[in-house]
């Protein structure tokens, strides 16, 4: 008989979501930012260099690794279709009925036969424990360098937190000096953005949105 199948969740390496910080099964732990998007093209040379310049500064200002996500799925215009029903059965002219029922139906056909696909833009923020050894952790204590040095060979969470949040303070500043907008998930927008990334086909049947303000 075939070995049966693991949990998708031994898969992943989500401890647990909580107030808004993800916490990783190697004790590591990471806030999302949900960032918006300029249209780079659009804008006059002299601000693309400006742009360029203080996104180049920006990153040369950070001593800790920040990971850039775009996530990109089909479009659901369920939603939408539906507020088109509900205005066509407010509509008491039968034309405009009409017109309402086959703009939707247009609408349906040109997605279904076109690829719509929406993008989201992320900043990953970490924060991870410096990891020592036993036995090096042993030879600190016993010299009395930890101390001495700075050196935590017993982080806790709120230490942990504390750092991250001085982190993400530091990112968000340094979008919004580049012109983008930036907020960071909470927790049930934490939650829908791994659900919406583990279970796409589920997604494109039913809308999950993530607050933008």
């Amino acid at each position: 008989m075939p070995k049966e199948a693991g949990s998708t969740q031994q898969f992943v390496d989500v401890e647990d979501v909580k107030d808004g910080v993800v916490i990783l099964k190697s004790g590591g732990i990471r806030r999302i930012l949900l960032v918006s998007g300029i249209n780079f093209e659009l804008k006059s040379e002299e601000e693309q260099n400006i742009i360029t310049y203080t996104y180049q500064s920006f990153l040369n200002t950070l001593d800790f690794q920040v990971q850039f996500l775009v996530h990109s799925r089909k479009l659901n215009i369920e939603s939408y279709l539906a507020k088109l029903e509900e205005r066509k059965g407010e509509e008491s002219n039968e034309l405009l009925q009409n017109q309402i029922s086959e703009y939707a139906e247009f609408i349906r056909s040109f997605v279904e036969l076109n690829a719509v696909m929406t993008k989201t833009f992320f900043v990953v923020v970490p924060y991870d424990s410096i990891a020592i050894p036993s036995g090096g952790k042993k030879i600190f204590d016993m010299l009395g360098l930890a101390k001495k040095t700075g050196i935590e060979t017993d982080e806790t969470l709120e230490h942990k937190l504390t750092q991250l949040n001085q982190r993400t303070d530091q990112v968000l500043n340094g979008l919004t000096q580049i012109g983008l907008r930036a907020v960071a998930l909470n927790d049930e927008e934490l939650i829908e953005l791994f659900y919406n990334i583990y279970n796409p086909e589920t997604v494109e049947r039913k809308e999950l949105k993530i607050a933008k303000e």
